[in-house]
């Protein structure tokens, strides 16, 4: 299991903090310098059944500079998908993908319910 994160996210603390608690081991990858690649985006979008709007991370400085707030609605998936690919800024982190499951962000409920 690989989980994309960024060591200043307090979300993705929390997200490995609960991860260990729960035993799990996963690959930890900077999400900054080695972005998801478009495949593996396009793999979580089919998995969790998301749209590609979701995968963006609305809060952050890439996202606003890029004035993605404006541009996104009239983004194709692929052009989309090509600028998180880019910019692991953009991407809503945690980012989890296992093998047959995808998850985006923190929902503890969620994390509950994979792991245990």
């Amino acid at each position: 299991m690989k989980v994309y994160q960024y060591a200043k996210c307090s979300t993705c603390r929390k997200a490995a903090a609960f991860l260990a608690k729960s035993g799990v081991r996963y690959d930890a990858i900077d999400i900054v310098t080695q972005p998801p690649s478009k495949s593996e985006l396009k793999r979580a979008l089919a998995l969790t059944g998301l749209p590609v709007k979701k995968l963006f991370n609305t809060s952050g400085e890439s996202y606003r500079k890029g004035g993605f707030g404006d541009r996104l609605p009239s983004m194709s998936q692929t052009e989309a998908l090509d600028e998180l690919a880019r910019d692991g800024k953009l991407v809503k982190r945690p980012l989890v993908l296992g093998d047959d499951f995808a998850l985006v962000g923190f929902d503890e409920a969620a994390y509950r319910a994979r792991f245990g």
